[in-house]
């Protein structure tokens, strides 16, 4: 029978899983009824109906366990709030560390738990016998208990959403299949069905392992890829606790939960199997996947050890059914890039019950108003890049990035598959040199450089690992000699056109309409006043300027140009691939550089912050004085064809000078030293500059008002109540990464942002966030005592507004 379909709809939602259903529930709750959800089989019949249903706390990011936080409270209250039962019960989880390395991991684990407010308890294992009586415990070596987490019915709890939208006025049609998307002027419009076209002015692409073909039929890339994924569930067992909290035993890959009387066991395995790389077949709905019992073999075997009791009980069902992933692990959520109107809410990794409330909520906020409701960076689909959705990318990634799920994690842990994808011309100089690569944005470039003779590759763990003396030597060359740096995965935008500074100067918070040669770095702000990006703008000419940027922020910065030109005559061309980009860093770079080169590279000669052209060797370069290493230093610009020979002639002569090559690990050290900001890491779109301490990229009085100037001119002279501090362990020997809470006099005011060693200084440094409600200033820093606590340990450290290294920045402008 034809449905009734209306011919326009406010917004128009694709695909009646949990995630869909929750962003059609929420937005009901933002006043906005004219929603049509839209599923092509039944409500749930992807992937959502097999799901597991777990429901953590705690996710790997502040604003991301905000969100879990949130989607807790919700389905605990959601039957009572639309009569539908959902099954949610909050009995907690444990997991639990089989050797000392895990033991180590979710220690830190708990001490961020306890940074953003979630209960985490270190238990013994005699305490884990009590909470889970049938887990054999001889060998664990310790756990943490996690009492607020819970579990739920995937398809009741859909259910219940799925009423609520409909409560609130949103309409949901089943057996409607969405067959492609309507577009004018750049923006998403409505879909067409097999039933006629309906006009919108949203799309919203929840099409579960679907969206990544809905996402092509309009040029938007949502990289995801259905692998299988297995469980089972046994027959009754006798007797067996109605409150089991759920476990999770990862050094094994597997998780179980009490369900009805039975024990569901699933796992995780070291290397997934990616289904339907052809295509998904029309037919699939509430499918199911042919048994592999030789892939579950090995994991059941370790489950009888752990859990003696399944030898004694018979299987019931054997699952195995697909569940999509992205390659990076995290999902896929926002506006997308370059067509306006099309959101996306897909590719959930396996934790798509735990995060549908929390990410239907924030999107729904996102839809109406345009931004995300807080910063959501780290699941933004404005960092996906255009090579990770080709289908070869793809499956070799998600093949390893789901095994990694409960594999350990590491610091600096490294993917080993689909690498390769970006090279610069300096690639096989570095290899010989004995680089080890890493890999940013499909890039691959030197962490650091291995003894000669010696195999680079990383031996992980959370102590010093096997490169940090190379890391070291490499910081101590930028310190004391020179260091030589590849930066060439910057991005590098030309812009030109008459109206190209009164666009960046629109954009940036700075003023960068300076002279010709003048290099500045910049902010570029929201409505709200908070950091979207930093980067630097160079001008090049009248009408010429560069914008550089970090790799990851290629797609997210290009779009937010593109969204705010409107109708300047400009244009923008890509030169990232043109031109290699070497850093050059040190107290002797001045005299290695003019040793190369027939420039003046004297202070008189060539400023701070400005830009020439210059010969290095044969090539010709654009200089730009300024390192992100925060000493003396030059980025130099050459065009691909000429680098190698760049190269060439800097290591050529670099001898004399103590040249050492040196890569990422020691130029983060270099830049926490210095308290150099990492957009992602120290600062995003919720920190204004003024608590992030770049109140100095503000130009509040240049002719032309920039975005968020009103917001920030609000807030100008009233007490800051959150800051950015730097920190530095009295203890030489404990390591910091992120996200370990930070205590003031007994009290816990804030978290690590980003950390590392500092070689410089001779112990752990890092630069973190405090809070206080009275506000903070220099007095509140310097009057209180401050300890970071590290795998539940607290550790005495400095705190400052200022950076430990160089302070007053002389040595880079020297």
């Amino acid at each position: 029978m034809t449905p009734m379909l209306q011919r326009e709809a406010r917004v128009v939602i694709i695909g009646g899983g949990i995630v869909g259903c929750s962003v059609a529930y929420h937005l009901t709750k933002l006043g906005i009824t004219d929603v049509l959800l839209l599923e092509r089989r039944k409500l749930t019949s992807g992937t959502t109906w097999h799901a597991a249903g777990l429901v953590r706390s705690m996710l790997y990011s502040a604003n991301l366990t905000r969100l879990a936080q949130y989607t807790v409270g919700l389905y605990r209250g959601l039957e009572a709030e639309t009569g539908q039962a959902t099954g949610f019960r909050q009995r907690g989880s444990i997991s639990v560390a089989l050797n000392p390395e895990r033991w180590e991991e979710l220690k830190r684990g708990a001490s961020m738990a306890n940074a953003f407010g979630i209960p985490a308890e270190a238990i013994s294992a005699a305490r884990v016998a009590e909470l889970w009586p049938l887990l054999e415990t001889r060998d664990v070596v310790g756990a943490i208990h996690f009492p607020t987490d819970g579990q739920t019915n995937p398809t009741d709890t859909t259910m219940a959403l799925a009423r609520g939208a409909r409560l609130g006025g949103a309409r949901l049609v089943e057996d409607v299949a969405v067959t492609g998307i309507l577009t004018d002027r750049g923006r998403a419009a409505g879909v067409t069905t097999q039933y006629g076209p309906i006009k919108a002015e949203t799309v919203v692409n929840c099409a579960g392992m679907w969206a990544r073909e809905v996402g092509r039929w309009v040029g938007v890339d949502v990289p995801l890829q259905a692998c299988e994924h297995f469980y089972v569930v046994t027959e009754p067992i006798a007797g067996l606790p109605s409150t089991l909290p759920v476990l999770r035993v990862m050094d094994e890959c597997t998780y179980y939960k009490e369900e009805a009387g039975k024990l569901l066991l699933g796992c995780f395995e070291p290397r997934a199997k990616p289904w339907a790389v052809g295509g998904i077949p029309d037919d699939f709905c509430f499918g199911e996947l042919p048994e592999d019992v030789d892939h579950f073999e090995p994991i059941l075997a370790a489950a009888l050890g752990r859990v003696p009791a399944l030898s004694q009980i018979g299987i019931r069902k054997f699952f195995n059914g697909p569940e999509s992933f992205t390659p990076d692990q995290r999902y896929l959520l926002g506006e997308a890039p370059f067509l306006g109107g099309f959101f996306v809410a897909a590719g959930f990794n396996s934790i798509g019950i735990q995060s549908a409330g929390g990410a239907g909520k924030a999107l729904a906020e996102w839809i109406v108003e345009r931004a995300p409701p807080f910063d959501l960076s780290e699941v933004d689909i404005r960092r996906v890049m255009p090579h990770q959705n080709r289908q070869a990318y793809l499956v070799d990634r998600v093949s390893e990035a789901l095994g990694l799920l409960y594999a350990m994690h590491w610091p600096y842990r490294q993917f080993e598959t689909a690498r390769g994808v970006k090279r610069s011309p300096f690639f096989e100089r570095q290899r010989a040199a004995g680089a080890c690569f890493g890999e940013v944005a499909g890039w691959e470039r030197p962490n650091w450089f291995g003894a000669p003779g010696t195999m680079p590759r990383y031996e992980y763990s959370f102590g010093r690992q096997n490169w940090f003396p190379a890391a070291a030597a490499e910081a101590k060359a930028a310190r004391e000699a020179v260091a030589l740096f590849d930066l060439s995965s910057f991005y590098k935008l030309q812009i030109h056109g008459p109206d190209a500074e009164a666009l960046l100067q629109r954009l940036s918070a700075g003023d960068v309409g300076g002279p010709v040669g003048t290099a500045r770095y910049t902010l570029w702000l929201n409505e709200k006043g908070g950091i979207e990006t930093d980067l630097t703008v160079t001008r090049l000419g009248e009408e010429e300027f560069l914008v550089v940027g970090g790799a990851a922020m290629s797609v997210r910065d290009r779009a937010w140009l593109e969204r705010h030109r409107g109708a300047a005559r400009i244009q923008v061309d890509d030169m990232t691939s043109a031109n290699a980009v070497l850093g050059v860093v040190g107290p002797l770079s001045r005299a290695l550089l003019e040793r190369v080169s027939d420039a003046d590279f004297s202070n008189a000669a060539f400023p701070f912050a400005t830009a020439q052209q210059v010969s290095i060797g044969y090539a010709t370069a654009l200089a730009i004085r300024l390192s992100y290493a925060g000493d003396l230093g030059w980025e130099l610009y050459i065009a691909s064809e000429q680098a190698a020979g760049a190269w060439d002639a800097l290591v050529g002569a670099g001898a004399e000078f103590g040249l050492t090559l040196a890569g990422m690990h020691a130029l983060d050290s270099l830049r926490l030293e210095r308290g150099f900001r990492h957009w992602g890491h120290d600062i995003g779109s919720d920190d204004t500059p003024l608590e992030a301490g770049l109140g100095f990229c503000v130009a509040d009085d240049k002719a032309v008002p920039f975005v968020g100037r009103e917001a920030l001119l609000a807030r100008r002279g009233q007490p800051l109540s959150r800051r950015l501090v730097s920190l530095l362990l009295d203890d030489a020997a404990p390591l910091l990464y992120h996200d370990e809470p930070i205590w003031r006099d007994g009290r816990r005011v804030g978290r690590v942002s980003s950390g590392a060693y500092g070689h410089t200084l001779g112990g752990a440094v890092a630069l973190g966030w405090v809070e206080d409600e009275a506000g903070i200033d220099a007095d509140w820093v310097e009057g209180g005592r401050f300890e970071v606590e590290v795998a539940l340990e607290r550790h005495p450290a400095k705190a400052s507004l200022k950076p430990f290294f160089d302070p007053a920045g002389l040595r880079q402008r020297g």
